[in-house]
């Protein structure tokens, strides 16, 4: 998909709107997961975050390094977006799952052809996850998050937290260390 980005900023630079779109279609569902997430489920928040990131990506794309991958820059243009939101807000309400209403997202994720006691297996595993996590420091529910609902590497998530890059590693090692306890030790 790198290689797909790629050809499309190139296209788009050389005058092809079109381009933009696909890359804005391309990516929006994991833009948009990654700041719901964010806002804490917050979805008119997570609206206006995700248009915002998609016009800052559209007005700078003529500065973005081909050499790296578009949807770190894309998440890290996202995550600045929700920190200044934050910044500016001074409060920071960060429910991973839940919505305001505790409507839970997770609960709609099972796969058609389960039967109905695994689905039920399913989500309550989820639930206990979900509350294992939800222990656990925040930098930690983020880079859990990152790695492995978005499924980017390290460097990527490195890039996108503006941290370095064993800065991550360590604080990924730190945090499945931290919920395999919540597990042996509830």
């Amino acid at each position: 998909m790198q290689q797909a980005d790629k050809k499309l900023i190139i296209n788009f630079l050389a005058g092809d709107d079109k381009s933009f779109e696909f890359l804005v279609n391309n990516n929006l569902k994991a833009v948009y997961n990654f700041l719901y997430r964010l806002t804490g489920g917050d979805t008119a928040l997570t609206d206006d975050l995700t248009q915002e990131t998609f016009f800052k990506a559209w007005k700078n794309i003529k500065h973005f390094n081909p050499e790296k991958n578009f949807k770190t820059w894309l998440f890290a243009i996202a995550q600045n977006n929700a920190r200044d939101f934050w910044k500016k807000k001074k409060t920071l309400s960060f429910s991973l799952f839940e919505n305001s209403d505790g409507y839970n997202k997770l609960e709609e994720i099972a796969e058609e052809k389960l039967l109905p006691d695994e689905i039920l297996e399913q989500i309550e595993s989820v639930e206990e996850i979900k509350k294992k996590i939800k222990k656990l420091p925040k930098k930690y529910q983020t880079i859990l998050f990152l790695r492995y609902k978005d499924d980017l590497s390290l460097a990527e998530i490195a890039s996108i937290l503006n941290i370095p890059q064993n800065t991550v590693k360590s604080q990924h090692q730190r945090a499945l260390s931290a919920l395999k306890k919540e597990f042996l030790h509830p």
